[in-house]
């Protein structure tokens, strides 16, 4: 909450309700943005918020609603009458009924789209019936549409009549009378343009779109590669229906960034802010994968099993090192792919040439730790430590183990994320907790063979 806004604190208002002073209320509420009033609701007790709301300018509250939490736009709409709910609805954009729709479950849904009109209906259905991370759901269908054959004082006029009711009137998007998209026209050029030139002569022809099914993050990458503040969204035969825009575009890179977060802690993603989720649901969403992973890292301790019967104890010193150095390599190789497929600089098809880079690169570390290993086991365990055990031969084991460790590590670390995304899936799950499990077993591996092949 901003530093403007701690001077409205809750007790401040739950006083001016005692006090049955709404007047100063209502004042005191509006004069702040409606994002740090919708922090104020949540701090409220619950017997206050539909109070407070219900005191608030129509439209300010609508803009209030839309920076709520979801618990919160629950207890609200589970509070208010059918008139109230729609006198909302009325004021937001479609987008972002959809969103709230999305939040909600079943008995809350009903409730809003019965306050829907018919029209608003349809529309929030057919939003609805696009995959949840695609265009066609990120879109709103409240655009400026012109037509070629205006001049620019007809396309002002039809601004002025329309901007209330569309998410923006900085673009403009020109369609012919099957909706086609056929170009696009800025504000800018609109008001430096004479009235009686036509759209048709100033528009770009040229415009940048995208179709319904595009996934979201590329339509993200788009708005941010050329700089949109609009982006517009065409169906199967090159019909407009809808726009993303940028702030849209903002709070889904936002909800990508946080599942990616969420899935390479080996998370399941949530979209609750972390204090307002209990922690029986936190403990639900963590306990599968720390199975997951606890039940893989079990090839470990098969490895141990396997070789330390057979080998001198004193390479069990050095275990934890390889897996250590292993795990933090292929870390470093798949956040860094992960990353770039993420932004969409990093296209699949150049796998070959990242399994190389990554194999060059793990070559010169690998070279590079092994020195440093073979100094500290030498310098460090046999003479500071006095461990007589600790031999040039165990410490040559120990730097080549390491060096292949570190090749095969960086390699598995980039190569499993391209392969998650040719098959369609979410590359972050193949972040640090995975690779570290793979490597760990891996380093295990080349250490006791290398350990065994010579030594014995």
């Amino acid at each position: 909450m901003t530093e403007m806004m701690n001077e409205l604190t809750k007790e401040r208002v739950v006083r001016f309700f005692e006090e049955k002073d709404l007047v100063r209320l209502r004042a005191a509420v509006v004069a702040y943005k409606p994002e740090d009033v919708g922090e104020l609701f949540y701090e409220l007790p619950p017997k206050y918020r539909i109070a407070l709301f219900r005191l608030l300018p129509k439209e300010f509250a609508a803009e209030c609603f839309v920076a709520l939490d979801t618990q919160t736009r629950r207890e609200l709409i589970e509070s208010f009458t059918e008139r109230e709910l729609r006198s909302v609805t009325d004021e937001l954009f479609l987008d972002d009924t959809v969103d709230i729709i999305e939040e909600m479950p079943a008995n809350v849904v009903k409730k809003i789209l019965r306050s829907a009109s018919k029209e608003d209906r349809a529309v929030i259905n057919q939003l609805l019936g696009y995959p949840k991370d695609s265009a066609g759901s990120l879109m709103t269908p409240e655009y400026v549409r012109l037509f070629p054959g205006m001049s620019v004082f007809e396309a002002l006029e039809h601004i002025r009549r329309v901007a209330l009711d569309s998410e923006t009137v900085y673009t403009c998007y020109v369609t012919d009378s099957g909706r086609r998209l056929i170009g696009i026209v800025t504000a800018k050029q609109l008001l430096i343009s004479a009235p009686d030139v036509l759209i048709s002569d100033i528009m770009n022809t040229s415009p940048i779109f995208v179709e319904t099914s595009l996934d979201r993050q590329s339509v993200v990458n788009l708005i941010r590669k050329y700089g949109f503040l609009a982006l517009p969204v065409v169906d199967n035969e090159k019909r407009l229906v809808g726009i993303v825009t940028v702030d849209d575009a903002v709070d889904a890179m936002s909800e990508e960034a946080e599942e990616d977060f969420a899935k390479m802690a080996a998370i399941t993603p949530s979209d609750e802010e972390y204090l307002k989720v209990p922690v029986s649901r936190i403990f639900l969403s963590r306990i599968p994968w720390l199975l997951l992973l606890l039940i893989s890292s079990a090839l470990s301790s098969l490895m141990l099993a396997r070789f330390e019967s057979a080998l001198p104890a004193v390479l069990v010193l050095f275990v934890p090192m390889l897996m250590g150095t292993g795990g933090n390599c292929g870390s470093q190789s798949s956040v860094t792919v992960i990353r770039s497929l993420s932004l969409g600089t990093l296209p699949p098809r150049s796998a070959p040439r990242v399994i190389f880079k990554e194999l060059s690169v793990g070559a010169l570390c690998g070279l590079a730790l092994a020195v440093a290993a073979l100094l500290k086991v030498v310098v460090v365990d046999r003479f500071i430590a006095g461990n007589p055990d600790v031999s040039l031969v165990v410490a040559i084991c120990v730097s080549l183990s390491l060096a292949l460790t570190v090749v095969i590590a960086k390699v598995i670390g980039a190569a499993l994320p391209l392969a998650v995304k040719c098959i369609g899936l979410d590359p972050a799950v193949m972040a640090s907790p995975f690779i570290t499990t793979i490597v760990d077993a891996m380093s295990l591996v080349i250490y006791f063979l290398i350990a065994r092949a010579v030594l014995l």
